[in-house]
């Protein structure tokens, strides 16, 4: 295939960025996104231009570090999938593809399409773990009786790999459904309950705090993540904060 790429360069978070046009050739179907960046990037170092900065590592579903604005949709037009796996057979010979970094007042642009997203570390350091002893002469699992229902939803909301795919999604770039999945992933479950009170408030201030914006009742970041988490987790986390605000 014969592509046309539009990707945002910018220097650094200081300087003004702009989209420039690159032509390329020789894409195959077959080939990872990220694959056909890094076509791009070995032609323009050959070519004594300096390459396209974009994050990367497990290249596997798994880090969440991938992320791209592809044609204004956070991974691109596929479903259930991160940047790295979305293959190159989901365009067309001739298409324009415009590529941007995830854009967000918590996301600060690094260079080119890589972006700050250390927001999301700070608010899990506000209240994303548990005080029950879980090294050493750990409890037998099956000693503590958890619900199946509860159980699987708990680990569905572990899922979340803390891309970012549903602040890009959201007008308002809202961070409420990567904070709902880490509240609720532990308040499902009976090792969670110890810190329930004190964990929401402290994460959900953290989050505003660091500028995200509020729920827009779209949907729209549901429908991006790469991983499915459900909005019913913000209920949840809208719940259990409204419980907390009342004991405290």
């Amino acid at each position: 295939m014969k592509l046309t790429l539009k990707i945002w360069r910018q220097k650094n978070a200081a300087t003004k960025g702009e989209l420039k046009t690159y032509p390329i050739d020789g894409v195959e179907g077959d080939m990872s996104f990220l694959e056909m960046l890094d076509v791009l990037n070995e032609g323009l170092i050959n070519n004594g231009e300096e390459p396209v900065v974009f994050d990367h590592d497990c290249r596997e579903g798994i880090c969440g570090s991938c992320s791209l604005q592809i044609n204004g949709e956070p991974h691109g037009p596929d479903r259930l999938v991160t940047t790295c796996q979305l293959h190159m057979r989901m365009f067309n010979d001739g298409d324009t593809i415009v590529i941007e970094p995830f854009r967000a007042k918590a996301f600060p642009v690094i260079k080119d399409l890589v972006v700050d997203r250390s927001s999301f570390d700070r608010i899990q350091q506000a209240g994303g773990f548990i005080s029950v002893n879980t090294s050493g002469n750990t409890i037998d699992a099956n000693s503590i009786p958890v619900n199946k229902h509860d159980a699987d939803d708990s680990f569905n909301a572990a899922t979340c790999i803390g891309c970012g795919a549903c602040v890009a999604a959201c007008k308002n770039a809202s961070a409420m459904l990567f904070t709902s999945a880490k509240v609720s992933q532990f308040a499902l479950l009976p090792q969670g309950r110890i810190e329930a009170t004190e964990r929401v408030l402290n994460m959900v201030a953290q989050m505003d705090k660091e500028g995200f914006g509020n729920c827009s009742n779209t949907g729209a970041c549901e429908i991006e993540c790469p991983k499915g988490i459900s909005l019913e987790n913000i209920a949840r986390m809208n719940r259990e904060y409204l419980g907390a605000s009342l004991k405290g």
